[in-house]
């Protein structure tokens, strides 16, 4: 577990910050101020470090409170400050902190747990019942997210980047967090073969930690065909499936359909069976299709939020030993990540490659967030992940 040093943050704010903001009133009423809050930012408390924030992914749970004010059952409930997938470079440091300075690049772990509860001690501190998470409405007063032009946050989780991880890299550390915590919940063994189902971002890096972690084949499906391609181009995935697009209605429809794409992946396979799913839609068919494509004793995780009531074929899982496994974002992954995009580990691929579109500047969030939701760009280019830029070039980084 990384070394945990302070359990607060300020929770004032500092002149001439500028900020992407969600406004929500009374759950209904619901408009997006990009930028352009200026709010006051003290200097950062003792355990703390000011960080320039220069780079931010977009995540689906950003387009999922931009677009509906919600993330599933969670609701805005006041102004919200997106973004979560972030890196910066560090401007000033608290008096307490020793192995910071101003200049160094950082990625933040944006999630704070209150280290003293069981889960916490256990090292599973990402399912605290009182964490914080930036960019989240699930704590109220909402922990303010990462697009803003500087944040103080404790030094403990601001991890300092090598020369060798670029900024955009750490960025990228996040998403990937979630991929290696799902690789270690998968348990999975060398020469197991791996499906994936959705190619999104975070599909993909789960299909790259498969292959770190000695699967010997990987699938990956997705309704869209150019996404499926991508990923076995790019040495993701070794196979690939396009699901058929098909809204079937009826339970027997659905677990019929279900059943079809298990086929498919039966075709992909040895066995006829994988021996592990990493399911990253949040599709009911999706999961459907999971427990009826896995071998007896094999492992489901969860990791796409979806519909939070699904009807399941659970005796076809509960019979086999087909385990169902959470997967709730990442504990203790950012050093393990550093150390695997700077590593030149050949079983890893170009992660670079799964940022397709950058933006620069507050100004062009609106348009970020648009293109987060798209499929492919104007010029017909495939959206995977969406990067803004918010670096001030006239600072003195």
């Amino acid at each position: 577990m990384a070394k945990l040093r302070s359990k607060s943050i300020s929770a004032t704010w500092g002149e001439g910050v500028e900020d992407c903001v969600l406004f929500c009133y009374q759950k209904i009423r619901c408009i997006l101020t990009i930028p352009k809050e200026t709010r006051p930012l003290p200097s950062p408390a003792a355990t703390e470090v000011q960080v320039a924030v220069q780079a931010t992914g977009l995540c689906g749970s950003d387009l999922h409170y931009y677009n509906h004010y919600r993330n599933g059952d969670i609701i805005v409930q006041e102004p919200l400050t997106l973004g979560h997938e972030s890196s910066g470079v560090v401007t000033e440091v608290g008096s307490a902190v020793s192995d910071l300075k101003v200049g160094d690049k950082v990625a933040l772990e944006v999630g704070l747990p209150c280290l003293e509860c069981e889960l916490c001690k256990e090292g599973r501190y990402n399912i605290c019942k009182t964490l914080k998470f930036r960019s989240s409405a699930k704590s109220f007063p909402h922990f303010q997210g990462t697009l803003q032009e500087r944040i103080n946050h404790p030094a403990a989780y601001c991890y300092k980047l090598p020369p060798t991880v670029s900024l955009e890299q750490g960025a990228i550390l996040e998403p990937l967090g979630v991929a290696i915590h799902g690789a270690r919940r998968a348990a999975l063994k060398k020469g197991s073969t791996v499906l994936i189902l959705g190619a999104g971002a975070v599909g993909l890096l789960c299909a790259a930690m498969s292959k770190v972690n000695g699967a010997k084949k990987v699938i990956i499906a997705d309704i869209q065909a150019e996404r499926v391609e991508f990923a076995v181009q790019n040495k993701f995935a070794d196979a690939s499936i396009v699901v058929p697009m098909k809204r079937p209605q009826a339970i027997e429809e659905k677990l019929a359909f279900a059943k079809e794409v298990a086929e498919l992946v039966k075709a992909q396979t040895e066995k006829g069976e994988v021996d592990a799913v990493f399911e990253c839609t949040g599709v009911e068919s999706c999961l459907q299709a999971a427990i009826y494509s896995t071998r007896p004793g094999g492992r489901i995780l969860l990791i796409g939020m979806g519909s939070p009531i699904q009807t399941l074929p659970i005796s076809a899982a509960a019979l086999r030993e087909v385990d169902l496994v959470g997967v709730f974002r990442y504990a203790d992954t950012y050093k393990e990540a550093i150390e695997l995009v700077s590593s030149g580990n050949p079983l890893l691929p170009d992660l670079s490659k799964l940022i397709t579109q950058r933006f620069k500047g507050f100004g062009e969030i609106p348009s970020a967030f648009a293109m987060a939701g798209r499929v492919k760009d104007d010029e017909g280019n495939l959206v995977l992940k969406v990067l803004i830029d918010t670096e001030k070039r006239e600072s003195h980084i």
